[in-house]
């Protein structure tokens, strides 16, 4: 009961999956992943503007623990406007992709996304990997195993147990817990540039998480404030937070020493 109790508030799946890429009105291409241990992944490949000065870079999305890709068109489009190629993919177990999601799953799952785009030629550092929330513990793996031009952690918990602890202060979390997302302990050893966004107003994971999580990372680091609740950041802060975005890349992603920010 624990073990499905713990499975259940950590990971939220949803197999329907309303939309197809096309509603942003730009080319899109589908794409189906395979993963080493035989699991076949979904994801969308969104191009950027051919006279982009970003046009071989892309932005990996590593998402949050519930829906699947047809709930990020909204932040695709917004990351389409920096200029980057976006490409989005579900976990096994959310979406068309098939298995079921856990820990070590994902990990495998993003790393095959990864592979995916190297196959199409994107050098490790052109890549920006962008970890939502849970997502966050997912881009700090890859991160580590392959480490990319840039790495984003936007509403991300330090851990699981951390965070879990905080939510259920009536359980044993620490002790018992079985999955973990340790970001706060990868970032040490992650040597690619790293923004930590995160709002003072996040309902879900608090902000403390963010200082701890930027307080751990390498330099070049930045730290950007951004709007809204754990869910709302371009209805509340649409222009402040790909200013934001805008700035890390253009400072940190080609290379340079860099130094640590606020914004």
């Amino acid at each position: 009961m624990i073990r499905w109790f713990e499975h259940r508030q950590v990971y939220k799946p949803n197999r329907n999956l309303t939309a197809n890429g096309a509603e942003l009105g730009r080319p899109v291409e589908e794409a189906w992943i395979p993963t080493p241990d035989g699991v076949r992944l979904h994801g969308w490949f969104f191009p950027a503007e051919k006279d982009s000065p970003r046009a071989q870079q892309v932005l990996l999305l590593c998402h949050g623990n519930a829906g699947n890709v047809g709930h990020r068109l909204h932040f695709v489009k917004a990351w389409l406007e920096l200029g980057l190629n976006v490409f989005v993919f579900d976990y096994r177990g959310y979406g068309r992709s098939e298995g079921r999601v856990d820990e070590a799953g994902t990990y495998v799952d993003a790393h095959a996304a990864w592979g995916w785009l190297r196959q199409r030629g994107f050098a490790p550092e052109q890549v920006v990997v962008l970890g939502k929330s849970l997502g966050g513990g997912v881009a700090s793996e890859l991160a580590l195993r392959e480490p990319p031009g840039a790495l984003i952690l936007q509403s991300t918990f330090t851990s699981i147990p951390d965070l879990g602890s905080e939510l259920f202060r009536w359980l044993p979390v620490r002790r018992l817990h079985s999955i973990h997302y340790d970001t706060i302990n990868r970032l040490p050893r992650i040597q690619s540039p790293v923004l930590v966004a995160h709002s003072r107003r996040d309902d879900l994971i608090g902000f403390h998480h963010s200082e701890r999580n930027f307080a751990a990372a390498n330099e070049p680091k930045m730290m950007l404030e951004i709007a809204g609740n754990h869910v709302s950041v371009l209805e509340e802060g649409r222009a402040e937070y790909l200013a934001g975005l805008e700035q890390f890349l253009s400072r940190h992603l080609v290379g340079g020493a860099g130094r640590s920010e606020r914004a």
